[in-house]
């Protein structure tokens, strides 16, 4: 008998596919250095140097020993400025997935396992969300709310959980007939006990996979907010105003549109693969 919960089996496979687990040591080696960054910059120590420090004479330099990734139009080194962008663009993520697994897992939750009126109920409230595109949507909002860390995680956690409380609706829908659920049920136990410690542990998979793939969705909707002008505002180094601020200067200064770029590219790529990975895993019973 396998003894193993659905989330240990879950890893288990996961560990045999190579390019998840190097997606997702790519996440880790990320986090430490958005890590290490925000704890420097609090300890007044930022490193290599101030990502706010102007100085005109230095404007546009390209990469060189002095900047590695070069400088921006006010003389400030790049390579600072998309460290010190880093800590922002993860945190947007990971806490905006906190928001929307938060609402979606209670509202998938209550649909599949109580389904009939509630679940058709629910399910209009999750279409009339859909009705609407969500960037669009995210960019109305944080334009009405004002441009601001805590308004960007709220506002983008709000209209991104329909498709968690889809997916956990859905596997509630299975996981409600099983033997243990009806066990559960003749014992006498409360449908809050029997959510919170029968089905949800297993349904940790599906949840998991949802919240992995959500962070690059809120890692691009924020720099597309900061690209237009609506995200954190500068003098705060993100990965998206920085393109912003490049986009004046595409021909004469390139590595402002490129690194950005490319480091937006490779942690929302690690996070698909990682997504996709775990997708793969939990398909493999």
């Amino acid at each position: 008998m396998n003894l193993e919960s659905p989330s240990q089996q879950l890893w288990k496979r996961f560990c045999k596919n190579k390019v998840g687990v190097w997606a997702l040591v790519i996440i880790i080696f990320l986090t430490l250095i958005a890590a290490a960054t925000l704890l420097l910059s609090w300890l007044g120590l930022p490193w290599p140097m101030n990502p706010n420090t102007t100085d005109l004479s230095q404007k546009l330099l390209p990469p060189s020993q002095l900047h590695w990734l070069g400088t921006d139009h006010l003389g400030r080194d790049v390579f600072s400025r998309m460290l010190h962008g880093a800590p922002i663009s993860l945190t947007v993520g990971f806490t905006t997935v906190l928001v929307s697994l938060s609402i979606g897992v209670v509202i998938g939750s209550i649909a599949g396992y109580c389904g009939g009126k509630v679940d058709q109920c629910l399910m209009r409230l999750v279409d009339a969300f859909l009705c609407f595109p969500t960037f669009f949507l995210i960019l109305t909002a944080v334009a009405l709310l004002g441009p601001s860390l805590i308004n960007i995680v709220v506002v983008i956690g709000l209209v991104s959980w329909t498709e968690t409380a889809r997916l956990v609706r859905g596997e509630f829908l299975t996981l409600r007939e099983a033997e243990y659920v009806h066990a559960a049920t003749i014992l006498g136990q409360d449908s809050l006990k029997i959510i919170t410690r029968h089905i949800l542990p297993n349904a940790a998979a599906v949840i998991l996979i949802t919240a992995v793939l959500g962070i690059p969705e809120a890692i691009l909707a924020e720099a597309g907010l900061s690209f237009l002008g609506f995200g954190v505002q500068p003098p705060q180094a993100t990965w998206g105003n920085i393109i912003a601020d490049g986009k004046t200067y595409l021909l004469e200064a390139w590595w402002l549109i490129l690194f950005p770029g490319f480091a937006i590219f490779i942690t929302a790529l690690a996070f698909y693969l990682v997504g996709d990975s775990l997708r793969e895993a939990g398909e493999k019973k």
